[in-house]
């Protein structure tokens, strides 16, 4: 755990880690109350895919780290959210800002919309919430036996080209991946 004396960018690091242990779009985890966990699994409609006939419903095991961040911002947020979360936009500064202070600046390859081409940037001036999803599927995939265990996690779409394939997912083969992943 990275120390940070600013208790506004410790709370977003906090937030950040949380994203990265369970991979939701910002937009449900902003909506995340204590409503939405249960017996230590998150579960919760995918904003993206709630109009269709088959919503996504992501449904995540816990890892402990997880399940501390949740206890530790218990009744903290007034209007009943796991988290008092910042703008998106403020979000993304923090998320920056951590990694700037983590030393994480190492240059990854990303899309220049101007030039419509690939360049090399700093990945903490670049990096944004969907990072925390990125991560997420990416430590998840590495790990799995099957992507579709990753698919019933992170709320893709059953057409998805990452995820082609879906299957009856039990809850203790998502838990054996969210233990390889803490």
């Amino acid at each position: 755990d990275m120390v940070i004396e600013d208790e506004e960018l410790a709370i977003q690091r906090d937030i950040f880690v949380f994203q990265c242990l369970v991979g939701c779009r910002y937009g449900d985890l902003s909506a995340l109350t204590s409503e939405h966990v249960s017996n230590g699994v998150l579960e919760y409609v995918a904003k993206k895919t709630r109009h269709n006939v088959n919503p996504a419903q992501p449904r995540i095991p816990l890892s402990k780290r997880a399940l501390a961040l949740v206890q530790k911002y218990d009744k903290f947020d007034s209007s009943g959210r796991l988290f008092p979360f910042e703008k998106l936009s403020k979000y993304n500064a923090a998320i920056k800002q951590i990694l700037t202070l983590a030393g994480i600046t190492r240059k990854v390859y990303t899309l220049d919309a101007k030039l419509g081409e690939e360049v090399l940037a700093p990945i903490n001036e670049i990096a944004t919430s969907h990072m925390a999803r990125r991560t997420f599927v990416g430590n998840a995939y590495k790990l799995a036996k099957d992507p579709s265990i990753i698919s019933t996690m992170s709320g893709h779409s059953p057409t998805s080209k990452s995820f082609a394939r879906y299957r009856d997912i039990d809850d203790e083969m998502r838990q054996e991946i969210i233990n390889k992943i803490e």
